[in-house]
């Protein structure tokens, strides 16, 4: 029997973000998956190293890997559309779940317990990691629109700056603080 999950994961390379902006350069949700993973290790690396953490950076990038999975079948929601009011959120919240449990069904039923987690989200300190990932890597995205002189981007980074010091997170005040400025350098200036 044949199962089409990993051929679904492998199709987040078509899924653009950011379709309401106009792009210096497109993204997918692939890339930011990848992106979302290196960040979110780094986060609980910082948590563990640093602060002392009973962490697993592993598992946590893990599962940044498959946090957008969903919008394989969903799309990608543009933020001020998902999140406008309390219906829309929570209406999306079920089309999301249906989509996951679309992308689980796909799995034989012995790899769905490794992937259930994964996908659903379900562990919330590593879904709290991977979040405060997930935004680091929208404002890194709108660092490098600004670089490139896409005044577009400046409300967002202006919000998703404020959503990132909201979360009160000193693995991402670390990160920011060391990391960070190397974003808005060019490639001589890094070197």
């Amino acid at each position: 029997m044949s199962h089409s999950f990993f051929a679904y994961i492998f199709r987040m390379r078509h899924i653009a973000r950011w379709a309401l902006m106009r792009n210096i350069r497109t993204e997918n949700v692939e890339e930011h998956s990848y992106e979302a993973a290196v960040l979110s290790h780094a986060l609980a690396v910082i948590g563990r190293d640093v602060f002392g953490k009973d962490l697993n950076p592993d598992a946590i990038a893990a599962a940044a890997l498959f946090h957008d999975a969903p919008e394989i079948i969903t799309g990608d929601m543009p933020t001020p559309v998902k999140y406008y009011n309390p219906e829309i959120k929570n209406a999306y919240r079920q089309v999301e779940a249906v989509a996951q449990d679309k992308l689980l069904s796909m799995l034989p039923p012995e790899l769905v317990p490794a992937y259930e987690p994964l996908v659903r989200e379900s562990d919330g300190e590593v879904r709290r990691y991977v979040k405060a990932a997930d935004k680091l890597s929208a404002y890194i995205k709108c660092v490098e629109e600004l670089k490139a002189g896409n005044a577009e981007f400046k409300k967002a980074a202006e919000q998703t700056l404020a959503a990132l010091e909201e979360m009160g997170m000193e693995e991402l005040d670390w990160f920011m603080e060391r990391f960070l400025p190397a974003f808005a350098l060019t490639l001589d200036e890094l070197q």
